[in-house]
C-alpha cells in the first residue's frame, strides 16, 4: 500500500525562523534549509485548520494542490496533526538573487472556532545553495523537477513568470531583455512526438521558468505527457522534453527527469522494508562513461551519516544493478497509523526516505544530482492487542492491562458485565483507569483496577477454603480522527485462598513481658519485629523463643532494649513493647503493643547514709544521653550508663543533696537532669528530663519486743564445715555479654583499640547478698601476676586516672543467664600493647584482677562502701578501699594476642 501525495489539504500550515505576526504563535513552527529544498516542520494543530497562502509582488496568493505541484511545493500531515511542508528553493515565488541566495514568503491562518479568533503569520525564509551541478533533478511526492545549467547567462529569454495568469494578481509586467527571443516549440516525447504552446504547458501545470543562469522546468508527478518506462526491472515515471528558442538561429535544451514508482521498487516483509533504485538510470543518461560518485540516504529530506543509520538499524548497500535501502518497520523516523477493518485493529507504517545520488558522465551534462523523496507506507500489519492480566488474588483488585496501541486510539467506554461506563463513570465508582504512553511508536496501553468488592465482579464459593472470582470486560475504543470504532473483551478469573493472617498478644508479670505469635494459615510467610529490631535466631535465643508448630512464645525482660520506657513514677516504671508482624516486602499485617507498671528498685536508701538511684531514658525524650545527666551537682555523674539508663550512687551529704525534718523522719532529695549549659544549648522540642530522688530515715521510732524464756533442753552444738568461693574471669564476644570466649580457645587475637569485653563472675554462688567487689586490675606482658611492666587499669576500685584509655564499667541486669546481679563485675578497655623497645610492640597481653567478696545486706565498712570521685564523664566506678577484714581473690585472664 501507499503512493505518493501531495497537498491533500487546501488549508496548510507554516512557520519558520522570521515570523512577523501579532502574537506569539500558538503552533511550533521550525524551519531547514536542505540543499535544494526547504523543509517547514509545523504542529500539532489540535484540530484547527490552516490556511497556507505565498506572497508574491506584495499578493496572497491560495496554494491549492494544483498550484503547488505546478510550483514547487508539497506536504503531509501525520496522525498527531503535525505538516511538513517542502518547498523547491526555485520555487515559483522564490526571490532569487544570483542563484545563490533564495527567499520564500508565506502567510499561514489558523482557522480558530466560535470562542478563539483566527491566528495570523507571515513566514520568511531565506536559504543559500551555491553547490548547483549541472543538472539537478528532484521527485517529489507531487511533482517532478529538473534544472539545467545554461551555456550562457540570459541567452535564452522567457516570460518574467512561468505562469502568466499570474500577472492578474498584480505582479508587475517587464520586457524581456531580448524582444525577439521566444520559444518557439515545447516537444514531449511520451515516447512519441508531442508539440505544445507555452501557454498551453502553462495550462495544462507545467511550470517553466528562466533564472540567472538555469532553466526549470516542473511537471506534475502524473501529467499525461509522463510514460512509464521499465529500468533494471524498476518502474519509473519519466518525463523528456525539448526546449527550441529562436531568434536568428533556433537553439535546443533537452530537459526531462524520470522518478520511481512504489510499486515495483519497495518491497514488504513483515519485519522490514527493502527499496531498490537502479544505479544507472537509464533514461537520465547518454553515455557509457558513467561514474557514480555519491550516494546518500536520509529521511524527510535530511541526510544521514553512518552513524545516525546504525543507530535506527538502517541499511544502504550498492551494487552493479541497485541501490538499496532497507529499514526496519517501525524504524525511527517514521510512524504508525491505527485503521479498523472488518471489526479488527490493525495498522500501517509509514516513513518517507530520501535517496540522493550524483553522478557524471562525458556528454552535454557535466554532472547530475539526483534527488528522491518517496513517502512509503506498509500493507495492513496485524497487531492484535493483548489483555494481561496483573491481579495479586491476596490484593483483592482485578488489575488488567490491555495494548499496545498506536497514539491515535482513544478508550471511550468499559462494559462491566452488562453496564456500559465511560471512563469518567469508572472514576467515580472508585475504579482506576490509566493511560500510559511510552517514546516508542504503538506501545499506549491502558490499564484498570477494579476491587474483588465491585457489583461487577462475580463471587462464587467453590471449596471451604477457596472462594473464586470471575470479572467479564468489553473495552470500546475509537481510531482518531476518523473516529472509527472496535471493541476488545477479555474474562478475568481469581482464586483467593481464605488465609488466616498471623496473629499476636500478651501480657506481663512483675519482671518480663510475655508474647505469644500464632501463624494463622500454612505457608504465611511473614517476618516479626520486637521494637525496632528483626527477630533473627540470635535475638530469638536471648529472648528464649519456643516454637510447638502451631505457635511461638519468647519473654522480653522490662529492662532489654527494645523496650520502651513511657514513664517514671514513684515506685514503679511504666514500660511498653511493641510487636509488628509484617510481610517481606514490608507490608503491616499485625501491630500489637503491651504496657505494664514494673516495680524495680529505682531508689535505695542504706542506713549508713548511702543512696542509689537508677535514671532510666523515656521515649518522650528520645535524644537524650544517660550518660550526660548528674545530680544537682554537676560534677556528679552516673557510676553506671550507656544508652538506656544512668546509675548513680551518692551519699546524703554529697551532690548537692538536701535535708529536711519531719515529724519521726529525716528527708534526703535529689534531682537528676541535665546539666543548664546542655538545657540552654538544646534546640530541640522535646520536654525537660528531670528526676526526684528521695530517701526517708525514721528519727524516733519505738518497738516494743516481747519475748518469754524456757529452759534449755539440750547444749547447742555446732557442725564444723569447709565452704570455698569460685572466682573466674571471661571475655565477651560483645557488649551484650551473651556469648564468650572459650578457655580452651586461647590466645585470642584482637586489633588494636579493639574493646575487650570483661566479665568477673563469682561461680556457684546462690546468694543475692553476697557483693562481688573489684579491687585492682592490671596488665602484663606476661603470664606472671607480679612480672614487669605493668599497667593499671583499675586501682581501689575505680579507674586509674592516669591512664589514656580508662575503664569503662558496664551494669549488669537480671537476663536469663544472670540472676543475682551482684555476683558479677563487667568493665572494658581497648585493646593496646606494650612497647617492647623505641621500635617494637609487644603482641600479647595478660590481664589480672584482685576481687573482694562482701555482704550487700549490710555494705558497712571502707571495703564495700566508698565511691569515686568523678572526676569527668570518662571516669565511671565506685571506690573499694580495701581492709585487712576481707579476704582477697585473684583472677587472670590471657594471652590475648594483637592482631
Amino acid at each position: 500500500m501507499g503512493g505518493r501525495g501531495g497537498f491533500g489539504l487546501v488549508i496548510l500550515l507554516i512557520a519558520v525562523v522570521n515570523i512577523e505576526a501579532q502574537k506569539k504563535p500558538s503552533i511550533n513552527i521550525h524551519s531547514k534549509c536542505l540543499g535544494n529544498v526547504m523543509r517547514l516542520d509545523i504542529g500539532p494543530l489540535g484540530g484547527n485548520l490552516l490556511e497556507v497562502s505565498v506572497v508574491f509582488n506584495n499578493s496572497s496568493i491560495l496554494l491549492t494542490p494544483s498550484l503547488a505541484s505546478q510550483c514547487g511545493f508539497s506536504a503531509r500531515i501525520d496522525q498527531l496533526g503535525n505538516i511538513v511542508i517542502f518547498a523547491s528553493l526555485q520555487n515559483c515565488f522564490a526571490q532569487n538573487v544570483a542563484d545563490e541566495a533564495f527567499t520564500t514568503r508565506l502567510n499561514l491562518r489558523l482557522h480558530g472556532n466560535q470562542v478563539a479568533e483566527d491566528e495570523l503569520y507571515q513566514v520568511v525564509e531565506t536559504c543559500r545553495y551555491t553547490a548547483w551541478a549541472s543538472r539537478e533533478i528532484v521527485c517529489d511526492r507531487n511533482y517532478m523537477e529538473v534544472s539545467v545549467k545554461r551555456t550562457a547567462e540570459n541567452y535564452y529569454a522567457l516570460p518574467d513568470h512561468p505562469i502568466s495568469s499570474i500577472k492578474k494578481f498584480g505582479a508587475a509586467e517587464k520586457q524581456p531583455m531580448d524582444a525577439e527571443f521566444k520559444i518557439k516549440t515545447i516537444t514531449f516525447f511520451t515516447p512519441e512526438e508531442k508539440i505544445m504552446p507555452l501557454t498551453e504547458a502553462h495550462r495544462r501545470g507545467y511550470g517553466i521558468s528562466n533564472t540567472p543562469t538555469r532553466l526549470v522546468l516542473r511537471s506534475p508527478l502524473t501529467s499525461p505527457e509522463t510514460y512509464i518506462q521499465n529500468v533494471a526491472g524498476v518502474p519509473m515515471s519519466v518525463l523528456k522534453t525539448s526546449i527550441v528558442f529562436e531568434k536568428k538561429l533556433a537553439t535546443q535544451i533537452h530537459a526531462g527527469a524520470a522518478c520511481p514508482i512504489l510499486d515495483g521498487s519497495v518491497f514488504f516483509t513483515p519485519d522490514s522494508i527493502s527499496w531498490f533504485l537502479p544505479r544507472r538510470i537509464e533514461p537520465l543518461t547518454s553515455s557509457g562513461q558513467f561514474q557514480l560518485l555519491e550516494v546518500h540516504m536520509g529521511v524527510d529530506g535530511q541526510r544521514l551519516n553512518v552513524a545516525e543509520m546504525a543507530a535506527r538499524h538502517y541499511s544502504l548497500s550498492v551494487n552493479n544493478v541497485y541501490i538499496l535501502a532497507k529499514i526496519p518497520v517501525g524504524a525511527v523516523g517514521g510512524h504508525f497509523k491505527s485503521h479498523v477493518w472488518d471489526g479488527q485493529y490493525l495498522t500501517t507504517y509509514t516513513i518517507e526516505l530520501m535517496l540522493e545520488l550524483l553522478w557524471t558522465e562525458n556528454a552535454a551534462y557535466k554532472d547530475t544530482r539526483y534527488k528522491v523523496f518517496l513517502p512509503i507506507t506498509t500493507p495492513l500489519l496485524s497487531q492484535s492487542p493483548q489483555v494481561t492480566d496483573n491481579t495479586v488474588p491476596e490484593e483483592r483488585v482485578f488489575k488488567v492491562q490491555l495494548g499496545p496501541f498506536c497514539s491515535d486510539v482513544a478508550l471511550m467506554n468499559i462494559t462491566i458485565s452488562s453496564e456500559v461506563l465511560s471512563v469518567a463513570d469508572c472514576s467515580a465508582r472508585g475504579l482506576k483507569v490509566l493511560e500510559h504512553m511510552s517514546p516508542k511508536s504503538c506501545s499506549k496501553v491502558f490499564t484498570l483496577e477494579i476491587p474483588f468488592k465491585d457489583r461487577g465482579v462475580l463471587k462464587m464459593q467453590e471449596e471451604m477454603e477457596i472462594t473464586v472470582y470471575t470479572l467479564q470486560l468489553t473495552f470500546g475504543l475509537l481510531v482518531l480522527p476518523e473516529y472509527a470504532p472496535f471493541s476488545h473483551t477479555a474474562s478475568l478469573e481469581a482464586r483467593l485462598e481464605n488465609k488466616v493472617p498471623p496473629s499476636v498478644a500478651g501480657g506481663c508479670d512483675y519482671q518480663y513481658f510475655y508474647v505469644l505469635v500464632r501463624y494463622g494459615t500454612h505457608g504465611f510467610n511473614f517476618q516479626t519485629l520486637v521494637g525496632r529490631r528483626l527477630l533473627t535466631s540470635l535475638l530469638a535465643k536471648e529472648y528464649g523463643l519456643m516454637d510447638n508448630g502451631t505457635h511461638f512464645s519468647f519473654s522480653v525482660p522490662f529492662s532489654a532494649v527494645d523496650v520502651m520506657v513511657e514513664a517514671v513514677e514513684a515506685s514503679s516504671i511504666r514500660s511498653r513493647l511493641d510487636v509488628s508482624l509484617r510481610t517481606p516486602a514490608n507490608k503491616n499485617i499485625k501491630e500489637f503493643s503491651v504496657a505494664c507498671n514494673f516495680f524495680p528498685r529505682l531508689t535505695e536508701c542504706f542506713s549508713n547514709g548511702t543512696i542509689t538511684a537508677l535514671a532510666m531514658k523515656l521515649e518522650s525524650v528520645p535524644s537524650l544521653k544517660p550518660s550526660r545527666l548528674t545530680l544537682r551537682d554537676p560534677t556528679c555523674g552516673p557510676s553506671h550508663s550507656d544508652d538506656h539508663y544512668a546509675y548513680f550512687v551518692f551519699s546524703g551529704n554529697s551532690c548537692g543533696t538536701t535535708r529536711k525534718f519531719l515529724p519521726n523522719m529525716m528527708l534526703y532529695e535529689n534531682d537528676i537532669s541535665l546539666p543548664d549549659a546542655m538545657k540552654r544549648v538544646s534546640k530541640t522540642d522535646e520536654p525537660e528530663y528531670e528526676l526526684k530522688v528521695a530517701c526517708y530515715f525514721d528519727i524516733n521510732t519505738n518497738h516494743a519486743v516481747a519475748f518469754n524464756n524456757r529452759p534449755r533442753r539440750s547444749e547447742p552444738y555446732a557442725k564444723n564445715a569447709i565452704g570455698e568461693l569460685k572466682v573466674e574471669i571471661k571475655l565477651a564476644l560483645d557488649a551484650s555479654y551473651s556469648t564468650f570466649h572459650r578457655v580452651e580457645a586461647d590466645p585470642i587475637a584482637k586489633y588494636l583499640q579493639q574493646p575487650l569485653y570483661f566479665e568477673v563472675e563469682l561461680i556457684k554462688s546462690r546468694n543475692p547478698e553476697v557483693s562481688l567487689e573489684l579491687v585492682d586490675c592490671w596488665a602484663t606482658l606476661e603470664d606472671d601476676r607480679t612480672s614487669l611492666p605493668k599497667r593499671d587499669l583499675i586501682i581501689n576500685g575505680c579507674v586509674n586516672p592516669r591512664d589514656p584509655y580508662q575503664v569503662i564499667f558496664h551494669p549488669v541486669l537480671p537476663d536469663a543467664r544472670v540472676q543475682y546481679p551482684s555476683n558479677f563485675k563487667r568493665f572494658e578497655i581497648p585493646m593496646f600493647a606494650f612497647a617492647k623497645d623505641q621500635d617494637n610492640l609487644s603482641l600479647q597481653v595478660f590481664v589480672h584482677c584482685d576481687v573482694v567478696i562482701c555482704d550487700a545486706s549490710y555494705p558497712v565498712g571502707r571495703a564495700c562502701n566508698v565511691q569515686c570521685s568523678n572526676q569527668d564523664e570518662g571516669m565511671k566506678g565506685q571506690k573499694r578501699s580495701v581492709s585487712d577484714g576481707h579476704r582477697i581473690e585473684q583472677v587472670s585472664s590471657g594471652p590475648i594476642l594483637m592482631s
